[in-house]
C-alpha cells in the first residue's frame, strides 16, 4: 500500500500549480500584448534607405485599421505619430506636451471631427522620422486629446513628398 503524503507536501503542490499558472498567464499576457501593439504599429522600428539618388526615404506599413503610425522624435524625445492628412498641423496631447517641455502660445480654434477645439500654438526644434529630420515645425497643443499619440499632420507632410503603394507609404524629404 503507497504511503500517503504529508499534509504539506500537497499543500506545496497546490502552491507549486498556482504559482506555475500564474506565470504561463503572465508570460501570455506579454507575449499578446507585444503582438497587439505591433498590430497596432507595425513601424515600432523605422525601415530607412537610400534611394539612387541618394536621398533618404522611410518605408511605413499600413496597421490593421488602414492607418499609418510610426515611431519618430520630437526635439530629440521618443513618440508615436499618426500621420493625419486632414490635420493642419502637428497635434500634441496636453499631457505629452507637458512631458515634452513644450510652452503653450496663442489660443487657436481648430475645426476637428469633434466640433471647435482650442488648442494652443507652438514651435517644435525637431521632428524626426528615421533619418528625416525636419525643423522648426509648426504644432499645436490639445488640451482635448486622451492618448499619448500625436497626429502629424500637413506642417510636416507638406514638406514630405509622400507616396502609397498598396499597404506600403513611402516618405522622403523635398530636396
Amino acid at each position: 500500500m503507497p504511503e500517503s503524503q504529508p499534509p504539506y507536501a500537497r499543500r506545496i503542490g497546490k502552491w507549486m500549480t498556482l504559482a506555475a499558472w500564474i506565470i504561463a498567464l503572465g508570460l501570455l499576457t506579454l507575449f499578446f500584448a507585444d503582438r497587439l501593439d505591433k498590430q497596432r504599429n507595425p513601424n515600432q522600428n523605422v525601415y530607412s534607405r537610400v534611394d539612387t539618388g541618394g536621398v533618404p526615404e522611410v518605408v511605413l506599413k499600413r496597421n490593421r485599421f488602414g492607418h499609418y503610425i510610426t515611431s519618430g522624435e520630437v526635439n530629440g524625445r521618443p513618440v508615436e505619430f499618426l500621420l493625419d492628412t486632414g490635420a493642419s498641423d502637428v497635434a500634441i496631447p496636453a499631457q505629452l506636451a507637458a512631458a515634452l517641455g513644450l510652452q503653450q502660445g496663442a489660443p487657436m480654434q481648430y475645426q476637428t471631427a469633434n466640433g471647435m477645439v482650442t488648442a494652443y500654438l507652438t514651435r517644435l526644434d525637431s521632428v524626426a522620422i528615421g533619418p528625416i529630420v525636419l525643423r522648426d515645425v509648426t504644432a499645436s497643443i490639445n488640451p482635448g486629446m486622451g492618448d499619448m499619440e500625436i497626429l502629424l499632420g500637413m506642417s510636416v507632410l507638406k514638406r514630405i513628398e509622400f507616396t502609397q503603394r498598396g499597404d506600403t507609404l513611402i516618405l522622403r524629404p523635398y530636396e
